[in-house]
This record gives C-alpha cells, sequence and structure tokens, in this order.
C-alpha cells in the first residue's frame, strides 16, 4: 500500500453505480444509506450532473479567481434566491475549509465592529467542525485534540448547552457556531426555542450567529437550509457534502460583506467544474422539493426506520434527527461496528455517529424500491445481531 494510514476501510470497493445503487468489481449490488458521507444527494450516474460535467470539462475546467467565473457568480446568487435574503459568498473546497473562512470572518468581524479586538468563537459540545488545527479545536469533543498536535490555535471554547453558551458571552466573544443537528454527535437536533433564543441574544449583542450546514444543509433536512426549521436568519452560514452532488465544493456565506482582496482565497475554490455540477445540483433539487418528492422521500423513509425501531426494541432505543440526515440510537452495549459489518454483508451501507448511533445519509431522491430492498437486508443483518 502507497497511502497514509489514515482511515479504518472496510473490505469492499466499488466500481460503479446507478441511482441509489453502488456495484462492487464482481458485480454485487449494495443499497447505500450512506450517499458518500452525504454527499452524492442525487446518488450515482444522475444524468443531470453527468450532462454538466461533460458541457463543462469540454469548455472549462479551471482558470483560478484572478479572473471572472460566471457558473460561480450564478451559483451565489442562486443561494442568496433560495435563501431569501442578500448574502455573499466564498468558494472552497470542502467543509473544513468552509468553516476556517467563517472563523478568519468572524475574527475580522471582531476586530473592526467592536471598540475593543473580540476573537473568540464558542461552539457546543458533541459538535464537529473539521480536521484542520483551527476547525479540531472548534469541535466540541475532547477526543479530537489529542496532544500529538498540539499546541492548537486559541480563542475557541465549547460548552454543554445553549444556555451555558449564554451565560458565558463575553466582551471577547465575535461568534458562536453551532450545528443545528449534531452530524458526529449522535444526530442530535437542537431544540428549536434554545436556538431561537440564542438567535435574539446573538443579535441584540451583534455577535455572529453562524450554522455549520456543512451535513445538515442542502435540503438534508428537506428544507434548503436546517435553520429554516428553526425560523432563524444566521449571518453565516457553511456549506459543503451534497452541494456539488459528488464533485468537491465548499462555501461560507455571509450577510456581512467585510472581505476585501488578500484576507482569504483558493486556487481551486469555486471553479468552473464545481461550480457548474452545483448549479444543476441546487436546480434539480429545488425541482425535486416543489414536486413534493423530497418530502415524499422522508416520509416514507421515516415510516421504515419506526418500524426497526419497533421491531428492534432490544438493540434500539430512539430514532434521532431530521428529515433525511437520521439515526438510530442503539442501548448500551450494542456493538455498531458489528452491525455494520453485519449490514455490509448483506449489502447495505450505513454509517455511524458519536459513540451509540447508526445514521442513515441516503440519497434524497432514493426510490421506494431501492429503500425497501435496503431495509429488508438490514433487517436480514440485525436478526444475525
Amino acid at each position: 500500500m502507497y497511502l497514509m494510514n489514515t482511515y479504518l476501510r472496510f473490505d469492499v470497493g466499488f466500481v460503479h453505480g446507478k441511482n441509489s445503487v453502488l456495484f462492487d468489481k464482481k458485480g454485487r449490488d449494495y443499497i447505500d444509506f450512506a450517499s458518500g458521507i452525504g454527499v452524492n444527494a442525487l446518488g450515482y450516474s444522475n444524468q443531470l450532473i453527468t450532462d454538466a460535467i461533460i458541457k463543462q470539462s469540454s469548455r472549462l475546467l479551471h482558470t483560478s479567481n484572478l479572473y471572472h467565473i460566471k457558473p460561480q457568480e450564478k451559483l451565489a446568487k442562486r443561494i442568496s434566491k433560495l435563501l431569501g435574503y442578500q448574502t455573499y459568498a466564498f468558494f472552497c473546497n470542502s467543509g473544513a475549509e468552509a468553516n476556517e473562512c467563517a472563523i478568519k470572518l468572524a475574527r475580522k468581524y471582531g476586530t473592526e465592529k467592536f471598540a475593543q479586538k473580540r476573537y473568540e468563537i464558542i461552539s457546543l459540545s458533541n459538535s464537529f467542525h473539521g480536521r484542520t488545527l483551527a476547525t479540531l479545536k472548534l469541535t466540541g469533543q475532547d477526543k479530537f485534540h489529542p496532544e500529538i498536535f498540539a499546541p492548537y490555535i486559541d480563542g475557541f471554547s465549547f460548552y454543554d448547552t445553549i444556555d451555558e453558551i449564554i451565560k458565558n458571552l463575553s466582551d471577547k466573544t465575535a461568534a458562536v457556531m453551532i450545528e443545528l443537528v449534531q452530524g458526529e454527535g449522535g444526530i442530535k437536533s437542537l431544540d428549536k426555542n434554545e436556538v431561537k433564543r440564542l438567535s435574539v441574544e446573538l443579535e441584540k449583542r451583534k455577535i455572529l450567529l453562524i450554522t455549520d450546514e456543512v451535513q445538515c444543509g442542502i435540503y438534508r433536512t428537506g428544507e434548503f437550509v436546517a435553520s429554516k426549521h428553526y425560523g432563524i436568519e444566521p449571518d453565516v452560514i457553511t456549506f459543503a457534502k451534497g452541494l456539488g452532488g459528488g464533485v468537491s465544493i465548499g462555501a461560507c456565506v455571509s450577510k456581512h460583506n467585510i472581505f476585501t482582496p488578500g484576507d482569504h482565497g483558493s486556487t481551486f475554490g469555486g471553479n468552473f467544474l464545481a461550480t457548474a455540477v452545483a448549479n444543476a445540483t441546487l436546480k434539480e433539487l429545488k425541482r425535486l422539493k416543489k414536486l413534493g418528492e423530497i418530502d415524499d422521500v422522508i416520509n416514507e423513509f421515516n415510516l421504515y426506520l419506526d418500524e426497526i425501531l419497533t421491531d428492534f426494541g432490544e438493540i434500539f432505543e430512539r430514532k434521532t434527527g431530521l428529515g433525511l440526515m437520521l439515526g438510530l440510537e442503539a442501548k448500551q452495549g450494542v456493538d455498531l461496528a458489528k452491525i455494520m459489518k453485519l449490514a455490509l454483508k448483506q449489502r447495505v451501507l450505513v454509517l455511524r455517529s458519536g459513540a451509540k448511533t447508526l445514521r442513515f445519509l441516503p440519497p434524497l431522491n432514493i426510490s421506494a424500491d431501492e429503500m425497501k430492498l435496503g431495509f429488508d437486508r438490514l433487517r436480514l443483518a440485525l436478526k444475525q445481531l
């Protein structure tokens, strides 16, 4: 092997896919309830995405941000229109990069908008915001702060509850960053009233509210942004994963247009290929939402999970999450790794979140037949457990 030892991989590889099904080199099919960890929002071999890639790659892939990039400008406008209020976008290549941009924006805001410089950014316990040194430190889980990577960047803190966050706001606080549905922290949806209370308090104090929607955004919860469920308009929203339909892209979108040339940048970020595909992805997802098809998939998938919860009550104790970002929380002593291996053996792909949650992130357009077959296979795996 010539790869760095950074992943514990399952003993399988895939050679092609269609809709919500992947195929290995022996032609065996696997129902995908993971969508590349929430990336492949429209599944595999989607014709609209394929056409966008072919069309754009035959013209231009990349020129750099030294020049105008029309599909990038179009994507920034499209996101603002979908949000329903004026925003300004910076495009990058991943969720961690989007959050890095948000951190720098918050630091500049804290320098320019207050008499005394503010630099602190607060997050919640069990959060996950990326694997760069800054986003690791912002992640509210001690296991992501091993001594081997120390010293870390200062100016980050996290608390167990929103109430504790509010109590610890100070004249050093520039921003608060939260995941409305925690992706690596157990697929836990934050309380709507608490989030609204936080939003009101931050607005009163002129402190930025940043929502990390890298995983829960782009219709994953049923709306374009999870913040719509909560009735809030964040100052900054970060995106990635499903935005590119499988092509690497991230975005930091803000109400505040405070960067000046040289403050931030990216060689690859927002190039022709990534933004052309993202435009095609958002256009199709908006269409599916308008037709009610995403809502139908959400309802049907949730019904299947409710049945699993009822029929396997000795394994799971509750369902968590929102829309198609869902989890089944396992009871004490249940071996999630074993469930995932058994599921793989039955040819259905599932994920884990935190210490005890089986995570489901299916493509947003998964068909009824694919869904049924996937849950039939998952049942066989759970019966073997």
